[in-house]
């Protein structure tokens, strides 16, 4: 596990959290506080859009991609 102390932490944050994806980040104050940063799991689609409101079905985007390959003869 990576200890970070607050100040390397603050200065290297995106190297922090490239790290927590794979395993938890300690994070250590002065005053001797400790904290774990832990990634958190994704939940639902990549496609899945917040602003985007949509009725389309997971069965149609297969049906969709599989179109599509069909008319490139893949």
């Amino acid at each position: 596990m990576k200890v970070y102390s607050y100040s390397q932490a603050r200065q290297n944050l995106a190297q922090v959290l490239r790290h927590c994806r794979t395993e938890p980040v300690l994070i250590r104050r002065r005053n001797g506080e400790v904290f774990r940063i832990t990634a958190e799991p994704r939940k639902g689609s990549p496609l899945d859009v917040p602003s985007l409101a949509t009725d389309v079905t997971t069965r149609d985007i297969l049906a969709a991609v599989r179109e599509g390959r069909e008319r490139r003869g893949t």
